[in-house]
């Protein structure tokens, strides 16, 4: 392609010129709604040209209403395979077979059907898949502590072409945050995480092993970042798109040269500085949230050891005795959502393992 078109905008042009056409004309009335959610570079805005080589193209969601599924999906289907155009905009709207990661690739033809990827779908099938939970009962405290945070951002990002059901804007907007409480916790946990390791940048490399005090570094500066996004009530996307997503916080001008001193600091001194320097700085931030009496924003000695921190668990404490749902104050052990004590991406993408996890939250302490 000359000039690249992002996934976003391609599949919201290729819903409104090439499908929705087909639908108005051959089933009007049908109920449904489109989208173009969940998986992909692009429903974050983050696609580039390299993005294209696979699950990338022309595609959309279609969530038809549970009373039409089993009757109409193989009909709508079947009519976008004769109907549609092989290309749209330059790009091929077939696509192969799924391979053996069950990724689809765009596959130019200019005979017979269009095999498309519109996914068509109901609503509560789509969130038992993608969340694991349907959409219809009510949300519990453990439900927000087993969610991918990056399926919770990707199911609020992207856009809604059509919400006829007028069920996908209701739901992605009971979804858009944590609630205030699950929020207050999921900081408290960050800055206890951040406390269990603060001095031993400085402590590893006083006995002269640098590389454990600069893997420490950037496991500090990793919940640092996520931290940021707690406290700018942003979710946070998975590992890849973790720092263009960062840079694009408000904190991030005056955050992202002390992590990057951090990561590039030559010595132990000079690496605990930034760290001191951006933990003054996060502590900052928190008290303008105005969620409990301000803190002091200062580094101060780790009891009589020559090691400078925050002293982070005093502000997880300080806290957790704000939040007003006295079971989640006292939960116990306290180690936050699921993203913030697993990071196998093979359990944070399969809702199942996350949900079989509820017998670690222990919500009802006496």
């Amino acid at each position: 392609m000359d000039t690249f078109i992002h996934g976003l905008e391609l599949s919201e042009a290729f819903y409104r010129e090439a499908a929705r056409p087909i639908i108005d004309r051959l089933f009007p009335g049908l109920r449904y709604s489109a989208a173009l959610i969940g998986p992909g570079s692009e429903v974050l805005g983050f696609d580039t040209p390299i993005s294209s080589d696979h699950h990338w193209g022309p595609r959309f969601w279609m969530f038809l209403h549970v009373d039409d599924y089993a009757d109409m999906k193989e009909k709508v289907s079947q009519a976008f395979r004769e109907n549609l155009p092989y290309t749209f905009r330059g790009y091929s709207v077939n696509f192969g077979p799924p391979d053996q990661a069950h990724v689809r690739l765009m596959e130019y033809k200019e005979t017979g059907l269009v095999e498309h990827m519109i996914e068509i779908e109901t609503t509560s099938s789509f969130l038992s898949w993608y969340l694991g939970w349907d959409g219809k009962r009510e949300l519990t405290v453990e439900d927000w502590l087993l969610f991918s945070e990056h399926r919770l951002l990707t199911f609020s990002s992207g856009k809604v072409f059509y919400d006829g059901l007028r069920e996908l804007e209701p739901l992605r907007k009971t979804l858009g945050y944590y609630p205030r409480d699950v929020w207050l916790y999921l900081m408290a946990v960050d800055w206890e995480k951040i406390g269990q390791e603060e001095p031993f940048v400085g402590r590893t490399g006083d006995v002269g092993d640098d590389l454990g005090s600069r893997v420490i570094a950037a496991r500090l500066t990793q919940y640092l970042m996520h931290l940021c996004f707690l406290m700018e009530r942003r979710y946070a996307p998975y590992s890849k798109w973790l720092g263009t997503a960062f840079a694009r916080l408000d904190c991030a001008p005056y955050m992202l040269p002390l992590l990057r001193g951090i990561l590039t600091a030559d010595g132990w001194e000079e690496r605990e500085q930034y760290l001191g320097r951006a933990c003054e700085v996060a502590v900052g931030i928190l008290n303008e949230l105005h969620v409990m009496p301000s803190l002091p924003a200062r580094v101060s000695p780790f009891y009589s050891r020559p090691y400078k921190v925050i002293h982070s668990d005093e502000i997880s404490a300080a806290i957790r005795r704000v939040i007003p749902d006295e079971r989640l104050r006292h939960m116990y052990p306290p180690i936050g959502s699921v993203n913030q004590f697993i990071d196998s991406v093979k359990i944070l993408t399969t809702p199942p393992l996350c949900q079989g996890l509820k017998g670690l939250f222990q919500l009802d302490q006496d």
